[in-house]
């Protein structure tokens, strides 16, 4: 027997988990944050899963808050409670839920989060573990309550971070992972084999949101931490050097296993050894391997080379 079920959520990342509880159960709702402007020209954008649920022709609703008093969201709650959900499951909806939402559902609501926990509860948990350097992360799906990624725990399952995982990649692993973990939760759920744990008391660390400003890498800084930053903000916001006067966005990189010549100046360009271009930090070398001007397309290390002429003796040989 299928369970009725609630969806909560807004970006790619969600989609997945979507698709995944629409084969096994009965969507009776869909709620998504409302468009947003996008782009250069700022056009209204429906969400990933908003397009999901139209594609499928599930039923919609956008409120823009689910606290307070206005008629908009009491509307939205009033819809809801229509829908009569078995069980709401919410992934990345970046709306936050009040008790008297979270005890709707007759079994609750269930969250999908990106994280081990309770390490990195929050807005930015793929790339917060990999900026710190974790071996692994993992998905973890919880109870819902009125805290901030702090109810107990369904199940959880690891993903290991290698040394060239960038966050986008990441990002779609963990997703897929979370959509397995529904399912099984679901069904567990619906058969009362589910036991809630809570979460440890120790180890809780927050995912801040990501900022622009903590894309501009500092050659000052050891090789592992730029290498990491490079990784973690792929694709968004992007660690930004500057080139010959021009900021250049480096998405891939790795620590090359040797140092530079005592003397170099981290940030001087060392030149292009493997298909990477190296660079010189105080501790070490590091070898990027995708790099993307201001405006253009991105390139491998060995095509940015040849379009800079970096063999040429007149060609800047600094990333600032």
């Amino acid at each position: 027997m299928s369970l009725s079920v609630v969806f909560a959520g807004t970006p790619p990342f969600a989609v997945s988990a979507l698709a995944a509880v629409a084969a096994h159960h009965r969507v009776v709702g869909v709620l998504t944050q409302p468009d947003r402007p996008a782009g250069r020209g700022r056009t209204l954008t429906a969400s990933p899963v908003k397009d999901f649920a139209l594609a499928h022709g599930l039923p919609l609703s956008q409120p823009l808050a689910l606290r307070g008093e206005s008629p908009e969201t009491l509307a939205a709650i009033a819809q809801l409670r229509a829908w009569q959900p078995d069980v709401m499951v919410v992934v990345a909806y970046g709306i936050i839920l009040p008790q008297q939402v979270l005890d709707i559902p007759r079994l609750g609501c269930l969250n999908i989060h990106a994280s081990l926990l309770p390490r990195w509860r929050g807005a930015a948990p793929i790339q917060r573990a990999i900026l710190a350097g974790d071996a692994e992360t993992g998905v973890t799906l919880m109870q819902m309550d009125a805290g901030l990624d702090t109810g107990p725990m369904l199940l959880r399952a690891a993903l290991p971070i290698g040394p060239e995982t960038i966050t986008s990649e990441l990002h779609d692993q963990l997703a897929q992972l979370g959509a397995d973990l529904i399912v099984q939760a679901l069904a567990g759920l619906e058969a009362g084999r589910l036991v809630p744990q809570p979460q440890p008391a120790e180890g809780v660390l927050y995912a801040e949101k990501l900022s622009k400003a903590e894309a501009a890498i500092d050659w000052q800084a050891p090789v592992a931490h730029i290498d990491r930053q490079i990784r973690a903000f792929n694709p968004w916001p992007a660690a930004q050097a500057v080139f010959a006067g021009e900021p250049v966005k480096l998405l891939r990189s790795r620590v090359v296993a040797r140092a530079a010549e005592p003397g170099i100046a981290p940030g001087t360009l060392l030149g292009l050894r493997d298909g990477l271009l190296e660079i010189a930090c105080f501790d070490g070398v590091l070898g990027v391997a995708e790099l993307q001007r201001a405006g253009r397309r991105r390139v491998s290390a060995h095509d940015f080379a040849n379009a800079e002429q970096l063999a040429s003796a007149n060609a800047p040989k600094v990333f600032e």
